[in-house]
């Protein structure tokens, strides 16, 4: 290993960049690597998408509200920097879907994304016709598809469970968690386990059930529809501020990066105070659109086939009693129904320390593929569409206490077929140029909090493994 110095920057703030400054930090400090460590963020916060309002005894998400950590990455990170008491799951969830505008139908229990896993429940649901429900169950004798290369998600979940299913019940799950078409999402990025469920059990119900088998503990209950939701109990960005609180690096805040060049043997990062840095290597943690105008020559040419979708949280007061009865705590929009809500969560319900006694915290999302105009509207006439939608769908005949709009500009970057291609042509044609600078982040392998962790562990190994000429990083 080299005993020269070396300086590695990190650009954004995110979660991801976070996770990649904290990732060289503690390398660093175990291998005894001689490093630098700035981190540039161009406005005057921490924490991207990650923003929690408190206020008057409400916690109020203006961005994602909870996750899913099946595979630790989340946990053991709060472990390392002293949070991990402060996860909670959630209390209680129940899952209904509005389909043509009729009466809200709950989701079966013993399902993954809409898919089930038992069929008694799903028989006796009354979200799909017989003739649909007897469709849907040929995925348990359909052999595997024969398709090479990528193809739609919707396309692939269509052959196993008909029309019908797809458009009443996976549709509306898989459109809220990607905020996008599913007819133009691909599968290999998104959700590739579903092939590798068709193809080694030939069917997507009797791999999902196989793998719930083998989970342990309360990883996924069986009532609430979904693997566990967890939270931070005062909120999400008790992540960004204990990270914060444990990065001794640089911290450059306000400062913008506004090219990227070669310079010797090293990158100079040329910045909108007038002034320059050189460093020997680079996180690129910011979103695609930005990542790209760094580079010349078009060198990050690909990205720009990546579209992203324009979304906004609208959060919502009431006293809890006018809020009128209902057991649910989730409700997803079918694309058949005429509701300007993609989905809407009553946050009360489900995190019971987020809202003072009495009161309840409604939290509607709006904005679909292709029509950003709703989120374009002021927040008195979102305020009164929501409400129209709200009274349509629950009797809701009462004005919010409160209403707080969070606009999310083109924040959902939509992983639509041959997007794995795209990102690998960029990130090759990055590392001829620049062989010590990464991209990360949720426009190219995963948009979950715990995949742009991951992603910022990753970029950081690779790039101290490249600096300091180890075999292996470990963490």
């Amino acid at each position: 290993m080299t005993d020269k110095k070396r300086r590695v920057a990190v650009i954004g703030g995110g979660i991801t960049g976070l996770a990649a400054a904290f990732y060289l930090q503690e390398q660093a400090k175990l291998h005894h690597y001689p490093l630098e460590i700035v981190l540039l963020e161009s406005s005057h916060r921490l924490g991207g998408k990650l923003q929690t309002l408190r206020k008057d005894g409400f916690i109020i998400e203006r961005g994602p509200d909870s996750f899913i950590d099946r595979r630790g990455i989340i946990s053991s990170l709060a472990t390392k920097i002293g949070i991990d008491h402060d996860m909670i799951k959630t209390a209680h969830a129940k899952t209904y879907i509005a389909i043509n505008n009729k009466e809200l139908q709950p989701v079966p229990t013993s399902n993954i994304l809409g898919i089930p896993t038992q069929i008694k429940p799903f028989m006796a649901s009354s979200l799909v016709s017989w003739s649909g429900k007897v469709r849907a169950t040929a995925d348990w004798i359909l052999p595997p598809s024969r398709v090479d290369g990528d193809q739609s998600l919707g396309k692939f979940v269509r052959r196993r469970f008909g029309e019908e299913f797809v458009q009443n019940v996976i549709e509306p799950f898989l459109s809220g968690v990607f905020s996008g078409d599913i007819d133009e999402l691909s599968l290999e990025a998104t959700l590739p386990i579903l092939r590798d469920y068709e193809q080694q059990s030939s069917s997507l119900m009797r791999g999902i059930r196989r793998e719930l088998t083998s989970i342990e503990g309360r990883a996924f209950t069986k009532e609430y529809n979904a693997f566990n939701m967890q939270t931070f109990a005062k909120g999400m960005d008790m992540l960004v501020d204990a990270l914060a609180t444990h990065l001794t690096c640089q911290l450059m805040k306000g400062v913008r990066v506004q090219s990227i060049t070669s310079y010797e043997q090293q990158v100079c990062l040329s910045l909108n105070n007038k002034s320059t840095l050189a460093v020997d290597g680079v996180v690129v943690a910011i979103p695609h659109q930005s990542a790209r105008t760094l580079f010349e020559d078009h060198l990050l040419e690909d990205l720009k086939d990546i579209p992203s979708n324009t979304v906004a949280t609208v959060s919502m007061i009431f006293k809890e009693a006018d809020l009128p009865s209902f057991d649910g705590t989730d409700i997803f929009m079918s694309r058949n129904s005429d509701y300007s809500l993609t989905s809407l969560t009553y946050e009360h319900k489900k995190w019971s320390h987020i809202a003072p006694e009495g009161y309840a915290l409604v939290n509607c999302y709006i904005g679909r593929t292709g029509d950003a105009s709703i989120v374009e509207l002021s927040d008195s006439e979102i305020e009164k569409i929501l409400l129209e939608d709200l009274h349509q769908l629950s009797g809701l005949n009462v004005q919010p206490i409160e209403t707080i709009v969070s606009r999310w500009k083109d924040s959902m970057p939509q992983y639509t077929i041959g997007h794995i291609e795209r990102v690998k042509r960029a990130k090759a044609n990055l590392h001829g140029a620049f062989p010590t600078v990464r991209l990360a982040g949720n426009s190219y392998e995963g948009i979950s909090l715990a995949n742009c962790i991951e992603q910022g562990f990753n970029n950081a190994e690779e790039i101290l493994a490249q600096l300091f000429s180890t075999q292996e990083v470990v963490q």
